[in-house]
């Protein structure tokens, strides 16, 4: 059973910054598109970053310049370091691991808790 593991989540003020982490099987992490998504009460799941193999990324517009996606392939790891958050930051963050000829393999974690408070 394929395992993503996200952790990093938490409660900051507007302005903060914090780091997610999510780690996979070297067999996922190796042949995927690494992702974050996120899920605002009463929204739909939205895209944040994606970083290819190759790490090429790809952000929203709401997060350009202040998120980052990054991976580390020895550590089969994505992070996504959080700057200058903002209240309309806070979500449920998940973690996406997807690749396959028509990206049909596609597998998420469980989630974790961003929340910036004023």
């Amino acid at each position: 059973q394929v395992q993503l593991v996200e952790s990093g989540g938490g409660s900051v003020q507007p302005g903060g910054s914090l780091r997610l982490s999510c780690t996979t099987s070297g067999s996922i992490f190796n042949r995927s598109t690494m992702g974050w998504y996120r899920q605002a009460p009463g929204k739909r799941r939205e895209l944040v970053a994606t970083i290819t193999k190759a790490s090429t990324t790809n952000y929203a517009d709401s997060v350009k310049g202040r998120f980052t996606i990054s991976r580390d392939n020895a550590k089969n790891t994505v992070y996504l370091q959080m700057n200058s958050l903002k209240p309309e930051d806070t979500a449920v963050y998940y973690c996406n691991a997807n690749f396959g000829l028509v990206s049909e393999y596609d597998y998420w974690g469980q989630g974790t808790q961003v929340t910036v408070y004023s």
